[in-house]
């Protein structure tokens, strides 16, 4: 009783440590024989569980758990830890030999087939609680690709072939199908819209940007009309992912501007998105939100050769939950096709510690390139009234550019915060796709 009890306390304290980090953990006593495996481990898929975490608290023979650990399409991450720092006396065998029963789980479920990530370590006096809890994310990310939507708006972009992916394409790799938007629908969705809607959208907007100069109420309310068209659009479908081509953005397309505060406001619902009709990292993006949470597209636009670090910006779309200070709104001009004039948000990403991710195609079939990076906080009043991040590469930038284009990436990458390579490299492992790290 002394043991179990000892043990138990352990095993709450480690569950205790997942709720802390924000994980919602659903748990089942020790278990032993095979139909109590089976048993958790259905309980776990009816209450819509999105990943199973092991630990063993002593050895247990794999044939007990395997079979239905193996058949579960929940995903698996071993956290292999004791409560023993030190290993200085038999009486604490009892307590510690659970790692051999972890080495006979995971043969037999390699030997099925059966994907999983491991983190080992001593807690709680390591990082291998945050490892594991990468793993999960980065399997959540993975598992809830499968069965999503990604919608398009305008196609895409003529002339760019890098992200260019058909739909038969991204299902089979991804398990993701393409929605094409209606010009027909989009109107309607706009005409449906109440004055209170529109009205509340704007007033929160107003709440919670800067404005650097007065704002034209009539091109605010156009914005947020078509903003939330597509959102309602959005939600009609139950997309996971969007892309809009800022070129055919236009009557003919049901948009009667570029809803580029939307894609801002997407990103942070957890919503994916990227630019000029790129399916392919719009799915990514959107997978990589729900599993990291803080992830955004981007594009790598300038290098800065004197401080050894790149410009990230686009048109005016990122992840408004990852700025490093309120963000601005005003409207631009709009150049591009037969669309008025939007009013845009711009921001700048916050500092920290990040992963550059790139899925992109080669000779052989997709793939998927990482680096850490550091975000820099280099901020100028000369780039104000610009989406702007400064990313410092694991090296030199010269020899960065010339690495990720030896492989192959395209121009379109996601960046995702307080991730490590690891985690998303189990990301890839879950989709089949070979990865290559930079660092």
């Amino acid at each position: 009783m002394i043991h179990y009890q000892r043990l138990t306390a352990f095993y709450e304290s480690i569950a205790q440590n997942f709720k802390k980090d924000g994980f919602e953990v659903v748990r089942t006593p020790i278990l032993t024989l095979k139909d109590q495996f089976e048993k958790a481990i259905k309980g776990y898929e009816d209450a819509g569980c999105d990943c199973i975490v092991t630990w063993h608290a002593a050895y247990s023979p794999s044939l007990e758990s395997s079979d239905a650990l193996a058949k579960t399409a929940l995903p698996i991450v071993v956290l292999d830890t004791t409560d023993t720092y030190e290993f200085s006396s038999p009486d604490d065998i009892n307590f510690c030999h659970g790692i051999h029963g972890v080495m006979d789980m995971t043969n037999l479920l390699k030997r099925n087939g059966k994907k999983y990530a491991i983190a080992a370590g001593f807690y709680p006096g390591s990082d291998v609680v945050t490892r594991a809890e990468g793993y999960v994310r980065a399997a959540v990310a993975a598992t809830s690709l499968k069965g999503t939507k990604t919608g398009t708006i305008g196609g895409s972009f003529e002339g760019m072939g890098d992200f260019l992916v058909s739909n038969v394409e991204l299902e089979a790799s991804f398990g993701a199908s393409i929605v094409v938007s209606e010009k027909e629908e989009l109107d309607a969705l706009r005409a449906a819209l109440s004055e209170d809607e529109i009205k509340a959208e704007m007033e929160k907007d107003l709440a919670r940007f800067t404005l650097p100069q007065p704002l034209d109420p009539a091109s605010h309310r156009r914005t947020v009309a078509d903003c939330l068209a597509v959102r309602h659009w959005i939600e009609k479908h139950g997309l996971s992912a969007f892309t809009v081509n800022f070129t055919k953005i236009g009557p003919d397309y049901g948009m009667n501007i570029m809803p580029f505060m939307e894609a801002c406001k997407e990103m942070e619902a957890g919503i994916g998105y990227a630019g000029e009709g790129d399916v392919l990292t719009a799915t990514v993006t959107g997978a990589l939100i729900r599993g990291f949470e803080s992830a955004s597209f981007v594009e790598i636009f300038c290098p800065d050769w004197k401080n050894d670090l790149i410009l990230i910006s686009h048109m005016g779309e990122y992840n408004l939950a990852l700025t490093a200070k309120p963000s601005e709104m005003q409207e631009i001009d709009f150049v591009f096709g037969h669309a008025e004039n939007p009013v845009v948000t711009y921001g700048l990403y916050k500092p920290g510690d990040a992963v550059f991710v790139n899925v992109y195609r080669d000779d052989k079939g997709f793939r998927m390139l990482l680096a850490p990076v550091t975000m820099v906080n280099k901020e100028t009043d000369e780039f104000a009234g610009t989406v702007r991040g400064w990313i410092k590469p694991p090296v030199p930038v010269g020899e960065f550019l010339e690495r990720i284009s030896t492989a192959g990436v395209t121009h379109h990458s996601s960046l995702v915060y307080g991730a490590s390579v690891e985690a998303l490299m189990h990301f890839g492992k879950m989709l089949a796709l070979p990865v290559t790290v930079v660092k």
